[in-house]
This record gives structure tokens, C-alpha cells and sequence, in this order.
């Protein structure tokens, strides 16, 4: 299917190549996800940037798309039976993708829970505790003058860095040898933390043994690299 008529997104953001993945998006920790794993797989895709900064998320046509207001987001025009798909979560966007094309994802059963298990680590625990404590140690929250609030998401974002930096001692990536979801998940949270928040040494990031070097060794990735620009 070509004709993306039935969603109120392509009006307000056109697609030039309905035949490929529209993705939604802004180059947020979230959003960026989602552009490393279409560059990684190689799956021709159109990228519109939803300017969060202008509340273009609560727009009525975005909302059609995610009704929780957040991005990204695609649209499939080649989804399951050949029909389109809508998609909103960054989680759910990483698994559907990776069972699209098989890869990125082991084939085992078992690992491949486990893989799924450390992407819902991400999504619940280190996206969530990495984002307050940025919103009270780089934002509005630096104003508020109760520390407790700060004090609280430090420590669990460096417990979090900890569990990390646990695992990583068994391999290379989060599953080993295996380059995963789990792994595209988390670069950029892990990323925000020492370019925008500028809580590197808040979170004593250098006394980690193993997640600088697997920080580096992702985002020395082409994939990952032409990820993080996209949308411009």
C-alpha cells in the first residue's frame, strides 16, 4: 500500500515516498532509537521532524497517530498481511522491526526473552529515572530548592548505571557477542547523560569498569552515528 490518505499525519507531514516506513520523530533519546535501528537494518524509511519544542506532539493529526502525545512513531505501509500499521512506543517500534526482518534479535527463544527483558529495562526503569533526574539537575527542577527530589533520581540513576555496568562485564554487548535492541535502546540515554544533562561526574560515570567502552564501541557505529542527526 502506497496510499496514506488514511492518516491525518501524512497531511500535515507529506510523505514524498509513501512506499516506505514514515517515521516520526525528534532526536531525543527516545527518538533516536528508532532512527539507529532503521539505519542498522538498512529498511528504506522517511524520516518528518515533529517539533516537541513547539508542541507539535498535541497537534490533532499527531495525535491521531500516538494519542499519548509523545513521539516517535511510524506508519508501515508494507506491515503484517501487507496491509499499513501504525505504531507509537519506542519499545514496541524496536520489537516490531527487529521480528520485520529478523535480526537484531536472536532467533532462540530463550535469548531472545532475554534480549526482550533488557529492552523493557530500558523502558521502564532507565528512560523513565534518567529523564527526572535531567529535568532536575539540567532544567526547571535545578530551581526547586527541596533537594530531595534530585537526591532520589541521582541515586537510582546510578544504581540503574550499576545493573548495567553489571552485565556488561559478561561481553561486549548487552547479550554478549550479540549486537541487539537492548543495546540501541540505551545509547542514548546513556548518551544525554554526559552531552546535554552535563551529570558526568554528578553520576561518577568514569568509575564504571565497563559501560564507557561500551558506550563508545555503539556510538562509533555508522548506524548509530547517522542515527543521532535524524530527523535534522
Amino acid at each position: 500500500m502506497t496510499d496514506l490518505s488514511a492518516f491525518p499525519t501524512a497531511v500535515k507531514w507529506p510523505a514524498h515516498h509513501p512506499d516506505r516506513i514514515q517515521l516520526y520523530s525528534f532526536p531525543t533519546p527516545n527518538g533516536v532509537k528508532i532512527s539507529a535501528v532503521l539505519e542498522e537494518l538498512g529498511l528504506r524509511y522517511e524520516a518528518h521532524r515533529v517539533d516537541i519544542m513547539a508542541n507539535e506532539t498535541w497537534t490533532p493529526d499527531f495525535l491521531s497517530l500516538n494519542p499519548n502525545g509523545k513521539i516517535p512513531a511510524i506508519v508501515d505501509p508494507d506491515g503484517p498481511g501487507r496491509q499499513p500499521i501504525a505504531l507509537f512506543e519506542s519499545g514496541a517500534i524496536l520489537l516490531y522491526l527487529a521480528e520485520k526482518t529478523g535480526r537484531l534479535l536472536p532467533a532462540d527463544s530463550a535469548r531472545r526473552y532475554e534480549t526482550i527483558q533488557w529492552l523493557f529495562f530500558q523502558t521502564v526503569a532507565v528512560g523513565p529515572m534518567f529523564g527526572q533526574l535531567g529535568f532536575f539537575c539540567k532544567f526547571a527542577g535545578k530551581a526547586i530548592e527541596d533537594k530531595r527530589p534530585l537526591d532520589r533520581f541521582l541515586g537510582e540513576t546510578k544504581r540503574l548505571l550499576g545493573v548495567l555496568d553489571t552485565r556488561l562485564a559478561a561481553g561486549k554487548w548487552i547479550m554478549g557477542d550479540e549486537y541487539t535492541i537492548a543495546d540501541i535502546s540505551l545509547f542514548g540515554w546513556v548518551r544525554i547523560l554526559l552531552g546535554m544533562y552535563g551529570a558526568r561526574e554528578l553520576v561518577d560515570f568514569d568509575s564504571l569498569e565497563h559501560v564507557p567502552a561500551w558506550l563508545e564501541r555503539g556510538l562509533a557505529r555508522p548506524a548509530v552515528a547517522r542515527g543521532l542527526e535524524i530527523p535534522a
